[in-house]
C-alpha cells in the first residue's frame, strides 16, 4: 500500500502578533510528538518538503488589491504551495493520500482580498482546487470543511460553481465568528445545492458530528461522485479549544477522517496548542495511514463528559433530512432558475476584515447563461489601513465558461480599463488560464 504524504510548514517568520493564537507553536508541539512516537519513521508515512506557489496560482483564485505582493508574504506562498506539492505527489501516484500541516491558514479568505480576515490572506484549498483543474483536468471536486468556524471564504469563492461541492459543519454562526453558514446558504442560482451548511449547536459531541458525517456528508459524496475530496481540516471543534465551545475529541477526529477518507487534508484552525493539536493531528495521520488509532486518547479524556443530548440529536436529524433533500433536488432548481431568470443576477455585500479592520463594499453581477455557470463581475471598494482608498473592478471567467461568456467578459474588462472610476481592473480568465491587471494609477497593464 502506498504511504500517506505528510508535510510540515510552521512559518517561523509569520505571525499576526507574538502572542496571537495563530502562531508557530500550533505545529511545533505536533511535530515533536509525532517524531517522539516514531510515527514519521513508519513505512506508512512519507514526509515531503514545502513547495512554493506562483503568483499565477494565486491569481487563478484571488483579486488582491492593489496587487498580490502587497497582500501576502513568502510564508503564504509556501503554505499554499505545500498543498500543491502534495497534490502533485498524489496525482503522480507516489502516495495514496496526504495531510498538509501548514500555516498560515486560508478558509476565511474570499475572492477579493483587501487584507487579512479570520487570520487568512489567501485561500489554500481554493488555490489547490484551481491548480488541480488547470494542470490535471479534474472537474468535480468536493471540499468538506470540518473547522469549527464556517469556511465563509471557500463558500464565497465557489458559491456559483456547480462543479465544486462545498460542505461545512461548524458551530452555529449565531454563537461564533464569522456569523455565517446557515442552512439557507445553498449556492447561487446556477449552482443551487452545491453549498451545504450544517450549523452545530454549542457543545455538540463526537456522536452528533459523526451522525452528520454518516447521514449527510457521505451520501452526498457518493451521489456527487467527485474526482477528488479535500478536507479543510480545522481542529478547533476540540473540547479544549479556547476560541470555540464544542465537544469533539481526538478519537472523534480520527474516526471522522477514517470514514471520510479524503484524498488531501489541509490544516486550518485549532488553537489548543498543547492539549488538543498533538493528539488530533496524530489521530488524523493514523487514520489516513491506516494505523490503528483505537487507543488514542487525551490525558484528561473521560467518556462520561461527552454524551449527546436527545434534543440535539433530534435537531440534527431534522436538519440533515432537510439538507439532503435540497441537495437531491438541486438540478431541478437550477433548471427552473435558468428558465425564469435572464440578464444578470445582482447583489450587494459588506465584508469586514476583522484582523486588519477594513470595511469593504461589493456589488456583484452574475451573468445568467443558458449554457454555463456564467461569468461574474465584482465592483469592490475599501479604504486600507494605510489610508489608501481603492475602487476596483474584478472580471472572473470560470473554467467551464462557454464561448459567449468568455467574449462578453473580456469585452467588459477592455471597456472598464478605459473607465477612470476604477483604480485597478482585473481579468481572471480561468478558461484561457490568462490573468491581467490594469492599474490606472500607474498607467500600466500587467500579465500575471
Amino acid at each position: 500500500m502506498k504511504p500517506t504524504g505528510i508535510l510540515f510548514f510552521p512559518a517561523f517568520d509569520w505571525a499576526i502578533s507574538p502572542t496571537h493564537p495563530e502562531r508557530e507553536e500550533r505545529l511545533l508541539y505536533t511535530r515533536d510528538q509525532l517524531f517522539e512516537e516514531g510515527i514519521m519513521d513508519l513505512p506508512q508515512v512519507q514526509e515531503y518538503q514545502p513547495g512554493i506557489a506562483s503568483l499565477r496560482d494565486i491569481a487563478r483564485v484571488h483579486f488582491c488589491v492593489p496587487d498580490i505582493p502587497s497582500r501576502i508574504t513568502e510564508a503564504h506562498l509556501i503554505s499554499a504551495g505545500s498543498s500543491i506539492r502534495l497534490a502533485d505527489a498524489l496525482m503522480n501516484g507516489e502516495i495514496r493520500n496526504a495531510f498538509s500541516i501548514v500555516r498560515p491558514p486560508g478558509h476565511h479568505s474570499m475572492t477579493v482580498v483587501h487584507g487579512n480576515r479570520g487570520f487568512c490572506n489567501i485561500n489554500n484549498e481554493a488555490i489547490l482546487v484551481e491548480y488541480l483543474r488547470q494542470k490535471y483536468g479534474l472537474k468535480r471536486i468536493a471540499i468538506v470543511d470540518t473547522d469549527v468556524h464556517h469556511g465563509d471564504g471557500t463558500q464565497e469563492i465557489f458559491y456559483h460553481d456547480p462543479d465544486v461541492l462545498f460542505i461545512s459543519f461548524h458551530q452555529d454562526g449565531r454563537t461564533l465568528y464569522p456569523g455565517t453558514g446557515f442552512p439557507d446558504e445553498l449556492g447561487g442560482p446556477l449552482a443551487f445545492g452545491s453549498t451545504i451548511n450544517i450549523p452545530l449547536r454549542p457543545r455538540t459531541t463526537d456522536e452528533g458530528i459523526l451522525y452528520v458525517l454518516e447521514n449527510l456528508v457521505m451520501p452526498m459524496l457518493e451521489e456527487f461522485n467527485p474526482d477528488l475530496v479535500i478536507n479543510s481540516a480545522g481542529q478547533d471543534n476540540h473540547y479544549t479549544d479556547p476560541l470555540a465551545d464544542m465537544q469533539f475529541t481526538a478519537q472523534g477526529y480520527a474516526r471522522l477522517n477514517a470514514r471520510l477518507a479524503p484524498d488531501i487534508a489541509v490544516l486550518e484552525g485549532g488553537y489548543s496548542v498543547e492539549t488538543a493539536l498533538p493528539y488530533v493531528n496524530m489521530g488524523i495521520i493514523m487514520a489516513m495511514a491506516g494505523i490503528d488509532f483505537s487507543k488514542l486518547r487525551e490525558p484528561d479524556y473521560s467518556p462520561g463528559n461527552f454524551r449527546e443530548s436527545r434534543a440535539n440529536l433530534e435537531y440534527l436529524q431534522g436538519l440533515v433530512k432537510r439538507q439532503l433533500q435540497i441537495f437531491r433536488t438541486r438540478e431541478e432548481v437550477v433548471a427552473e432558475n435558468r428558465s425564469k431568470m435572464e440578464g444578470f443576477h445582482s447583489y450587494y455585500k459588506q465584508i469586514f476584515y476583522d484582523t486588519d479592520y477594513i470595511h469593504e463594499e461589493q456589488r456583484v453581477n452574475l451573468c445568467i447563461c443558458p449554457s454555463c455557470c456564467g461569468y461574474r463581475t465584482t465592483d469592490s471598494e475599501a479604504q486600507h489601513h494605510d489610508r489608501n482608498y481603492y475602487r476596483v473592478l474584478c472580471v472572473s471567467v470560470p473554467i467551464s465558461a462557454c464561448e459567449k461568456c468568455q467574449q462578453e467578459a473580456r469585452a467588459v474588462y477592455q471597456d472598464a480599463r478605459e473607465n477612470d472610476r476604477y483604480d485597478v481592473v482585473y481579468l481572471q480568465d480561468r478558461k484561457a488560464d490568462h490573468y491581467l491587471m490594469a492599474n490606472r494609477l500607474k498607467e500600466t497593464e500587467q500579465s500575471i
